[in-house]
């Protein structure tokens, strides 16, 4: 489980010490809860991140074990280095958006046709509670062709799941290459 320590001081100073440390700078928040101001050792933050198998996760801070989302991060513009992560607090019964992954399963048969497949959504925002929270939208694309795409409204109806997402916006399409 990722363990983090809680920021005494919010000052530039104080955030720069932890930076130097190998500390990733993160806030907490919910809606009815107060702030909480925290770091992350940076490598054990990117290794929990990236072994995640749902969106939700737990998080260790201050002696309190949370359930979190990752809802923003920022990066250096030219290191590509994380800087910053924004957290939310997963409620129980609370209706949240959150942002689901997309996952491509098959082959597209225009790929044969000198198509090439462009992933034009890694997530889609819906609005839910944790409860009925999918883990991913899985795409099977095998059966589309140059010119061909799935739009926000193929995607799969799910029991108390909302997508906010204008329903003519393309989500993966194969278009013709060059």
């Amino acid at each position: 489980m990722l363990e983090g320590i809680i920021r005494e001081s919010i000052s530039k100073s104080a955030v720069k010490a932890l930076r130097n440390d190998g500390y990733l700078i993160a806030n907490i928040y919910g809606k009815g809860q107060e702030n909480t101001h925290c770091a992350f050792k940076k490598n054990d933050f990117i290794r929990a991140v990236k072994s995640k198998t749902n969106i939700i996760f737990p998080v260790k801070v201050g002696g309190k074990e949370i359930n979190v989302v990752v809802q923003e991060y920022q990066k250096d513009p030219i290191t590509s280095d994380l800087l910053h992560v924004d957290l939310m607090l997963v409620q129980p019964g609370v209706e949240t958006k959150f942002l689901v992954p997309v996952k491509t399963v098959g082959s597209a048969k225009g790929l044969k046709n000198k198509g090439v497949l462009i992933l034009s959504k890694k997530r889609v925002k819906v609005k839910c509670s944790p409860e009925n929270l999918p883990a991913s939208y899985e795409l099977d694309v095998s059966n589309l062709d140059v010119g061909d795409a799935i739009l926000v409204r193929d995607l799969p109806e799910l029991p108390n799941v909302k997508v906010i997402e204008k329903e003519s916006v393309a989500i993966v399409g194969v278009i013709k290459a060059k």
